[in-house]
């Protein structure tokens, strides 16, 4: 590829390099470029990719793709070929689309963000979007991506903009029609999805997370906006007081979905009052607290008569044109709204509620997400779940409070690197909802697994619920069976997907299916 080519439609503010260069690939690492390649420096977060020119020209880097023009190098003491840009990190976007032919053009994109419940709305909608004859999907997410049933491993969330583009392509490639992405506020705000088009974009809600990177809630809620300004349709949760912030600059055309949970006014509890804006009819502007005296609009879409059990959610999907029962054999009162955002994006997308309703009820469980573990020959449950974040933590405790016939127990830590201040939070929702508390580690990272805990411990202290702490996890999960009850239903929160846990910068094996199953066989109970 010629890099004339390679930068259409980039804005460049200055350049040496010869426009008629072949360039051979493009890297934004300076340690895996190859010779012949075009180097991108961004400006990171951690660090800025300008310090890195000098190792990407020694490995043989044709161009520099650049922000403020490179330092002289070399023997001779030349400036390296270079084109300078406004943005790098807009800058890699455009070229990955650019080098991989804008495979996301030819496919219906969808994108789904929000604090939780973005890993199981992908895999519903993907399971809804494939029951239709001629359509494969690839879906990018947390737990892993897919393209139709193949399973690709994923480091991140959202990978960077140019892996991102050539997922895509070879998505495109193999036959998907359409893609079912999560996409977090960190993508968002560093341009990984910069100029992709997505048909539907779906809002779940925002709680509590990544403060460490976004500082403020304001400043969370605004980086997951900007999906709104990318989409020709967005589905947005009218519960969540924070919508409102979230569409008030939205370019696209919004759908509504709501809940009316029997013995409660659901608005009054999580709605900002949503009126008067010419978005859709009825809305209006935010407020930061929920005003219960504001008027509230009908959703769009809303689950009536919900059914909350052990293993299932059930309600009645209504419109104005339609009244569809719905059930989905995942329990928890969340996964009424994670049900409703599928249904909404499904017929945002021209899939009729009765037919998504249909697939949904064969769906099965999403892995670490309020998944069964086996426990032979014992009456209690242990039930592993994501829940990481404080609201996340507290939908799946009072989920299972819900239907334990004995105590709610939860396990759980905090990521190490991370939000330090949800932490006493986590450990005072532990406490007000669970009847017995296990404080262990979660992936410490680069802090001292005590010390983390030290963070949790003042949201227990000096309340009636007991607890432990037990540093090692897996000592922790020992604990937690040999002292499980009749009728216990065990939680063991915060790994949900994942296989392994982060100390240091090294990522060691660890399933806690395998954990519980080797425990079992060992006849350790005994």
């Amino acid at each position: 590829m010629k890099l004339q080519d390679l930068l259409q439609g980039l804005e460049i503010t200055a350049a040496s390099a010869d426009m008629a260069t072949d360039v051979s690939g493009v890297s934004y690492d300076s340690r895996t470029v190859k010779p012949g390649e075009v180097f991108t420096a961004l400006s990171g977060y951690a660090a800025d990719g300008h310090r890195f020119i000098p190792q990407a020209l020694e490995r043989g880097a044709g161009v520099i793709i650049c922000q403020k023009p490179p330092e002289q190098w070399g023997m001779s003491g030349e400036i390296p070929p270079y084109v300078q840009v406004a943005d790098s990190r807009r800058a890699l976007a455009v070229i990955g689309a650019n080098f991989f032919d804008h495979p996301a053009d030819h496919m219906t994109m969808i994108g789904i963000t929000g604090t939780n419940g973005k890993t199981s709305s992908t895999y519903l909608l993907k399971a809804v979007l494939e029951h239709r004859p001629g359509v494969k999907v690839g879906l990018i997410g947390t737990n892993q991506n897919m393209i139709g049933a193949e399973i690709l491993p994923t480091e991140r969330t959202t990978p960077e903009s140019f892996e991102l583009q050539g997922l895509f392509a070879r998505m495109y490639r193999e036959g998907c029609t359409h893609v079912v992405m999560e996409v977090s506020s960190h993508a968002l705000y560093l341009d990984r999805v910069y100029g992709v088009n997505y048909e539907t974009a779906v809002f779940t809600n925002l709680t509590q997370d990544h403060l460490d990177f976004h500082h403020t809630m304001e400043e969370y809620c605004d980086a997951k906006s900007i999906l709104f300004r990318q989409c020709a349709k967005g589905v947005v949760n009218a519960d969540d007081p924070w919508t409102a912030r979230l569409v008030k600059d939205a370019s696209c055309t919004l759908f509504t979905y709501g809940a009316a949970f029997p013995g409660h006014h659901a608005e009054a509890e999580t709605h900002s009052g949503i009126q008067d804006a010419p978005l859709f009819p009825g809305y209006v502007e935010t407020r930061s607290v929920p005003d219960l005296s504001a008027s509230v609009p009908v959703p769009d879409l809303s689950a009536q008569d919900i059914e909350l059990t052990a293993d299932h959610i059930a309600f009645t999907a209504v419109t104005k044109n339609a009244c569809v029962p719905v059930q989905v054999n995942i329990p928890g009162a969340f996964m009424v709204y994670n049900t409703l955002d599928v249904l909404a994006a499904a017929l945002t997308l021209g899939i009729p509620l009765e037919e998504s309703a249909e697939v949904l009820r064969t769906v099965p469980h999403v892995k670490g997400r309020v998944e069964v573990v086996p426990t032979p020959g014992t009456d209690y449950t242990v039930l592993i779940d994501y829940a990481h974040s404080p609201d996340g933590l507290e939908n799946v405790l009072k989920s299972v409070k819900g239907f334990a016939k004995g105590r709610t127990v939860a396990l759980f830590g905090c990521g190490g690197d991370r939000d330090k201040t949800k932490r006493p939070k986590m450990g005072k929702i532990a406490a007000d909802i669970a009847d017995f508390v296990i404080v262990t580690t979660d992936n410490p990272r680069t802090e001292n697994p005590a010390d983390i805990i030290k963070d949790i411990l003042p949201g227990l202290e000096g309340t009636s619920t007991p607890y432990v702490t037990v540093e090692n996890r897996v000592e922790a999960i020992h604990y937690a069976l040999d002292h499980a009850r009749s009728g216990d239903v065990i939680v063991l929160c915060g790994k949900g997907h994942e296989t392994y846990q982060e100390i240091g910068h090294v990522k060691y094996h660890m399933d806690e299916r395998e954990i519980v199953a080797d425990y079992f066989k060992k006849g350790e109970r005994a």
